[in-house]
Parts: structure tokens; C-alpha cells; sequence
């Protein structure tokens, strides 16, 4: 498979905290594999802050969600079975954030992301919502 085609990967996950751990890992084999290693310490964050949003503020089940189109468009997103909006992501001083516990994930994510966003999820009588980002790739050509 070669980076013009497209691919999609979904990871189910139980409400556990773990789960974060497991997406991460699970994401870094991924990009490794698909040639984008470059992507991969910038992705696990975002992930690791979506899954964690999904398993710590609900109490459902969650999956996580790697999408790649090309010519260079990553999509990680996170569903969870809550479907109120996340909190929007409160504009941070590095000084401020610091010393927070928590609270500081979309934040992250706006600042990390070229791009994010949500949209509420109705499926087969269930309800959710689905929390996104994206990342664009340089791609070097040989």
C-alpha cells in the first residue's frame, strides 16, 4: 500500500485507562509501519489526549480512530457514547498550563493540530459524539 491510497484503522476500547497507553502504541505502530514516522510523536500526543477525554469524561466505551488521505491528510479522532460537546478548548498562557491537572487536552489539540473539530454521532439507536484532528504530511519524494 503506498502513501497515495487511502487506509483507515479503528481501535475499540473499554472505559479503562489503559486504553490510553494501548491507542498510543497502537498508533505509533501504525504510522510506522505506513512510512509516516515523522507524524508519530505529534499523533500519539493528540490521540493520547482524545482517548483520554473519551475514557475519562464518560463512562462508556470509546474507539479511537486513524485515518490517512492522501496526498497527505492524517485524521486521528476519538468516539466516546456521551453526546454532549466537549468543554471548548480555554485559550492557555505556558506559564498557566503548566500547573494544571487537567483540563489543558483540547487545548493541546487546537495548538497542535493543523485542524479540529466534533460532530454528534447517532448509530443504530446509539448515541455519541466524535472528537477530531487532523495533520498534514510533507511527504519527500526519492
Amino acid at each position: 500500500m503506498s502513501e497515495n491510497e487511502p487506509w483507515e484503522y479503528s481501535l475499540h476500547i473499554p472505559n479503562d485507562l489503559r486504553a490510553v497507553t494501548i491507542s498510543r502504541r497502537t498508533l505509533r505502530l501504525i504510522l510506522t509501519m505506513h512510512g509516516l514516522i515523522g507524524l508519530v510523536d505529534v499523533a500519539e500526543l493528540l490521540a493520547a489526549e482524545l482517548v483520554s477525554n473519551a475514557v475519562r469524561h464518560t463512562k462508556g466505551p470509546a474507539a479511537l480512530r486513524v485515518c490517512w488521505s492522501p496526498p497527505g491528510t492524517l485524521r486521528i479522532g476519538a468516539w466516546d457514547a456521551d453526546p454532549e460537546p466537549p468543554e471548548p478548548p480555554v485559550p492557555f498562557e505556558r506559564e498557566e498550563w503548566e500547573e494544571w491537572e487537567s483540563g489543558r487536552g483540547l487545548a493541546l489539540v487546537r495548538a497542535c493540530a493543523d485542524v479540529w473539530g466534533w460532530q454528534p454521532l447517532t448509530r443504530e439507536g446509539d448515541r455519541g459524539k466524535y472528537v477530531w484532528c487532523e495533520l498534514a504530511a510533507l511527504l519527500q519524494t526519492a
